[in-house]
């Protein structure tokens, strides 16, 4: 049986087509009827949770310096 590669070469762009395409991919789901399975709502829910995996990973900038005002 073959295993999986652990190492993955991908860029930002990559990452940002892949998180595009999932958050496309959720609203679809999300706005299809509610009636259509129970598996949308597993793959949605799958979904929603890598979504927060790559939203986990990113770094976000702020000054080390001085105090972070946002806005």
């Amino acid at each position: 049986m073959p295993q999986y590669n652990e190492m993955f070469a991908l860029s930002v762009e990559d990452m940002d087509l892949i998180e595009t395409a999932l958050q496309r991919t959720r609203d679809a789901l999300s706005e299809a009827k509610p009636a259509s399975g129970n598996g949308d709502e597993i793959t949605l829910r799958r979904i929603h949770e890598l979504l927060g995996r790559l939203h986990n990973q990113k770094i976000f900038y702020h000054p080390k310096d001085k105090v972070y005002l946002s806005g």
